[in-house]
């Protein structure tokens, strides 16, 4: 197994290289069902499909990621008020910017909020005050994270090697809850299946435009790229 690390801050251009082209954890929602485990095949998952192609196939572009939502900045800010206070009350949090798993015959990118120890991770969640009872509830009742996270968590322990990622929940001016999701067998071996049914995908497409691109009988013409400053 080749686990990678890179100490690199999270959404820089470095940061952007290096996770061009790769599905990361956070994306796996788009490709397989968090309540079945079983594959998508919707518009969702071959859009992704054709992004990852396109990304390979173009290389980092320069104003890739440029837009920042106020959601966007919000959650950032909480989230690191979120591991500061993860720090102060549980453990220590080591930083790390993106990791990258060449093993199970593709390669698969994640970017944590920290790693705790040697075999454990932290997750932060800015979360609105009505999704945050929300979780508290389900917690209690049913000791269920939020779905919307599964995917994320368990392929973020499959790329790190992690035994545990601790989720935490963090919603401003409110209990902010931290629970565990521990390593599971079967659903890793589910997610593995799906990513590597999605690769195939995303190498079809890329064989596909190369095959325009280089044939005798279509028309094509290349083009200069511009780049082009967004104004929101």
């Amino acid at each position: 197994m080749t686990i990678t690390h890179h100490d690199v801050e999270q959404g820089t251009d470095e940061w952007l290289a290096l996770r061009n082209g790769l599905l990361t954890a956070s994306e796996v929602r788009l490709i397989m069902s968090p309540k079945t485990f079983k594959p998508a095949d919707n518009e969702k998952s071959r859009a992704h499909a054709f992004e990852l192609a396109a990304q390979r196939i173009n290389g980092p572009r320069p104003d890739a990621g440029s837009y920042q939502s106020f959601d966007m900045i919000r959650g950032h800010e909480e989230e690191e008020l979120a591991r500061d206070a993860y720090i102060e009350h549980f453990d220590d949090v080591k930083q790390v910017g993106f990791i990258i798993n060449d093993d199970h015959g593709m390669v698969l990118g994640y970017s944590p909020d920290g790693l705790v120890g040697d075999r454990g991770g932290i997750e932060c969640k800015s979360r609105s005050a009505k999704f945050q009872v929300q979780t508290a509830h389900e917690y209690l009742t049913a000791a269920t994270t939020p779905e919307e996270y599964t995917l994320q968590l368990h392929t973020g322990m499959i790329v790190a090697d992690l035994d545990w990622i601790d989720l935490v929940s963090y919603s401003n001016g409110m209990e902010m809850i931290v629970m565990r999701v521990d390593r599971d067998a079967e659903i890793e071996k589910t997610i593995i299946a799906s990513c590597l049914a999605f690769e195939a995908k995303v190498q079809a497409a890329i064989e596909s435009y190369e095959a325009v691109k280089n044939s005798a009988d279509i028309r094509t013409v290349p083009t200069r790229y511009i780049k082009r400053d967004i104004i929101v």
